[in-house]
This record gives C-alpha cells, structure tokens and sequence, in this order.
C-alpha cells in the first residue's frame, strides 16, 4: 500500500472532505489496514485565496507555497501527491518538477473517466481561474470532447458562491442559483455536466434531469487505486 501526500487545496472542507472520501473508499475496497495518508495544509494568506476566488487575479503568488508543501510530503515519505483543488492545477507541472515523486492530476483523471463513459460533450462549471486558464478546455479538446461553460454573468456568480463555500459561508441562494446554471444547459445536447470545482459538490451532488459527475469524487477513485497499486 502506498503513502499518499495531499496538498490542501482552496478551502479546508474539501480537503477533509476528500481525506474522508478516501478513507471510506479504501475500506471499502480492502478492510485489510486504513490507507496511509500525510495532509499538508497550505499557510496560505486569505487575501492571495480571496483574490484567486472573487477576483480572478494573483493565483500566481499560490505557487511558491505548493512547491514548498509537495518538497515537504516528499520528505515526510509520501510516495505520490495529490491535490483537491482544480483551480491550482494550472501548477501542475512546476509542482512536478519540484519533486521527485508522481504527482496524480485530477484533469487527467477526469479526461480518462469521460472517454471511458463515452462523454462526447460536456458542460463545465468550475471557477474563473479554471476557465481562464482553459485548465479544461485545452484537455477537451486534445481528446475530442466538445463542451460548454457559463456565460459571464453565471460566471461571476459563481465567483461568489465558490468564495462563500471557501469560507464556510453558504447560502441557500447560492446553491439555487447553482441549479440554475445547470438547468441552463439542457438544451445544449450535452451528455453529462462536470463540477470542475471542487468545493461545489457541497451544493449540488445530482440533478433530476442531468447527469452530474463530481471531480473530487473522480480524482478520490483515481487516488484510491494508486494506493492500492502494489
């Protein structure tokens, strides 16, 4: 059984939320031992994750905190890192050079889940940082998949609504106007709609008449079978 490594992501209930995820998946999978797991909860200024979140700026002052919290699990003996949060995964590859160590991408993993359930179009709904980035968008359309995202003003919206979860301020409003962005999307053809954030699973898990496939809940399954790997 492997260590695995978690880097905090945007927000500490999604990271406990995926450590306890991970926990019940593998014993779930193999009652034999609980899954080796170091947390790193990143010390990183409120104002740089308001910023990020809200504002849509400064997620590059995020990076030197990431690579110094994966050299860190290195040491500590993880054997690979992951990390709950899509928004930073527009690092990945700095904090792949920084370690020596696999580190698990929760875009990769959902690419493989989508071809593997034949999702040939997708609505995406994650933060402004993510759809700036094009942190989907550029693995979608690598691998032929054809997908839709907000139009501004749901986007800004969601800006709000994601910062709220971050700092534990949710609203029944926000989960409302979540429903409604995705109700926005069933005249589109689509075949699924992802949560490419991933604190937005606290709001909305399914919907009545869409399929709705949770990337924490992807990336959970992915890091499980990692761990699992002999």
């Amino acid at each position: 059984m492997k260590t695995v490594g978690i880097i905090g992501g945007l927000g500490p209930e999604t990271t406990s939320e995926f450590y306890l995820d991970i926990v019940f998946s593998c014993q779930k999978k193999e009652r034999t031992a609980r899954p080796a797991i170091v947390i790193s909860s990143v010390p990183l200024p409120y104002q740089i994750e308001e910023d990020a979140i809200a504002k849509n700026i400064g997620i590059e002052r995020c990076l030197p905190f990431l690579t110094q919290e994966a050299k860190r699990l290195e040491k500590a003996g993880a054997d690979f890192i992951v990390m709950p949060c899509n928004s930073l995964h527009i690092f990945i590859k700095e904090i792949r050079e920084a370690v020596k160590i696999p580190v698990l991408s929760i875009v990769e993993e959902t690419i493989k889940f989508l071809k593997r359930e034949k999702m040939d179009k997708v609505g995406v709904i994650s933060t402004s940082a993510t759809i700036k980035n094009k942190l989907y968008e550029n693995a979608f359309s690598a691998n032929n998949i054809k997908y839709v995202t907000p139009n501004e003003l749901q986007q800004a919206k969601m800006g709000k609504f994601i910062l709220n979860l971050v700092t534990g301020q949710q609203k029944n409003k926000d989960r409302e106007e979540l429903i409604k962005i995705v109700d926005s999307f069933e005249d589109k053809g689509l075949d699924c709609v992802i949560l490419a954030c991933t604190d937005l699973q606290l709001l909305i898990p399914q919907h009545p008449t869409i399929k709705i496939f949770d990337t924490m809940k992807i990336f959970v399954d992915a890091t499980v079978e990692k761990i699992n790997v002999k």
